[in-house]
């Protein structure tokens, strides 16, 4: 079963009762941009079950809550009963005006990066085949190629390029 709490719901659990809330993105989107307490566990890695640290409750977010959503039965295993999620995860939390932990010199998160990447040489390749020759669209195909081949391997190629990047080398410093 899922429960989902709104932001000052799941805020009252956390002070009242003692939940603790899980923080289920990847280490470089929560260095980045985090709620304070919140203990990270990403879901890539995460392990049945979960070390509770005498909580009581289990409440996972993401930033948004589509990560949390698709998980829910994983994150049910893992909290050893029912999922409770923070409904609309780290965005909703700001939006109703409680506090985060933000540290603007990280890098935006890798995956973000990629997506950036991509999009320009994607962009690029087409501009060039259309201006230049036509020989460029296989860049963009190449692109495409490399996108299909990480999501269907789970192995990103451009992501760990961008991580030798020297503002995400200096963010593991």
């Amino acid at each position: 079963m899922t429960t989902h709490h709104d932001p000052q719901e799941a805020l009252r659990l956390i002070n009242e009762e003692g939940a603790l809330l899980i923080d289920v993105r990847e280490p470089d989107e929560h260095a980045r941009e985090r709620i304070p307490n919140a203990k990270l566990v990403p879901l890539s890695r995460l392990t049945v079950p979960l070390d509770r640290h005498e909580a009581q409750l289990l409440i996972f977010h993401c930033r948004s809550g589509s990560r949390t959503g698709a998980a829910a039965e994983k994150l049910a295993v893992a909290a050893g009963g029912d999922a409770h999620i923070l409904r609309g995860g780290l965005n909703a939390w700001k939006a109703a005006g409680l506090p985060v932990l933000k540290d603007t010199r990280r890098p935006i998160e890798i995956m973000r990066q990629v997506q950036i990447a991509a999009g320009s040489l994607v962009i690029l390749g087409v501009g060039l085949g259309a201006l230049l020759h036509p020989g460029f669209y296989a860049l963009s195909g190449f692109v495409g190629a490399g996108l299909v081949i990480a999501g269907s391997t789970g192995t990103c190629v451009m992501a760990r390029i961008l991580a030798f990047a020297p503002w995400n080398r200096m963010a593991q410093a």
